[in-house]
């Protein structure tokens, strides 16, 4: 379901609509309502770009099983193309 955002809104919190994403992504993840990956993905920002974002913010990341296996089947590639 698409959710639009009014320009007057985007005008008064002087936000683009690509960082109201980000700001949305960070809210949930820091709640815990999203997993890394969900949070990344709304942002619209690849995983390693959003860890810093968060960084930057000191939230500190927290992986869930969801992260984990993401994770692990990178390596796992990154092991395949080495060889």
């Amino acid at each position: 379901m698409p959710v639009t955002i009014p320009d007057e809104i985007l005008e008064t919190a002087q936000l683009k609509p690509e960082e109201i994403l980000r700001e949305l992504a960070v809210l949930l993840y820091a709640q815990e309502r999203l997993s890394l990956a969900q949070a990344a993905r709304l942002a619209q920002m690849g995983r390693v770009q959003f860890y810093h974002l968060l960084a930057s913010r000191d939230i500190p990341l927290k992986f869930g099983s969801e992260d984990l296996d993401a994770d692990l089947a990178t390596l796992a590639r990154l092991k395949l193309s080495s060889e």
